[in-house]
């Protein structure tokens, strides 16, 4: 208990820059990932192209390298610039929407073609369609795998401590420089973690309850 006491506006800083964290890139990534579903779907092949050709590429390309080119290799190319803070946001959002594409797109093909096919007879566009048809009903198919991604989300924002964002995963190195048992400090991160990710595992089973009954 020492260890937590002693260093308890240690770990109350760094949790909350992982909350932020977590939260900002969430819904990035949900925002992001939804419309490159909708791209992976569309009638228009370059959109079709383009979606496909994000998802496999970001998917395949390992997250610590997204956040090594987001913090050394962008400042280089002088566009706009980016603090370590936001940097990480938008690597957590790039790398985690190809995943969060590939679960909404497989929500959409759960819904039975002939809805579509009765909005466009009743003259609705594809983008009518997809938000006010076809997306609805995807995301109650895909409550459980989109959650697997936001706790994987959650627990993939330690990375930012290894570039220069101060979270969670950044702890042990001051426990270390105050010459703490960080073993323990680290146990005490992980139950921290669990925590954190009750409230989606919480979330998951009441969004699933409610949408069952809907259905």
């Amino acid at each position: 208990m020492n260890v937590l006491l002693d260093n308890l506006p240690l770990y109350g800083r760094a949790f909350l820059g992982t909350i932020q964290l977590f939260v900002v890139s969430a819904i990035g990534s949900l925002i992001l990932g939804t419309i490159l579903a909708g791209m992976r779907v569309s009638p228009v092949p370059v959109l079709r192209a383009f979606g496909t050709a994000y998802v496999n590429i970001v998917r395949n390309t390992p997250l610590t390298l997204v956040f090594f080119f987001l913090t050394f290799a962008y400042p280089r190319l002088e566009i706009v610039p980016l603090s370590y803070f936001v940097g990480a946001c938008v690597a957590l959002v790039l790398y985690t929407s190809a995943f969060v594409c590939e679960v909404v797109r497989s929500g959409v093909n759960t819904v039975p073609v002939g809805q579509a096919e009765a909005s466009r007879a009743l003259g609705f566009t594809f983008v009518q369609t997809l938000g006010q048809i076809v997306l609805p009903q995807a995301f109650r198919a895909t409550v459980p795998p989109l959650t697997n991604i936001m706790i994987a989300l959650l627990k993939n924002t330690t990375i930012a401590a290894g570039f220069s964002v101060f979270e969670a995963g950044g702890i042990y190195q001051n426990l270390s420089e105050r010459g703490y048992n960080v073993f323990v400090g680290l146990l005490w991160v992980a139950l921290f973690f669990i925590i954190l990710v009750v409230p989606l595992t919480l979330l998951q089973r009441n969004l699933e309850k409610r949408w069952s009954v809907a259905r």
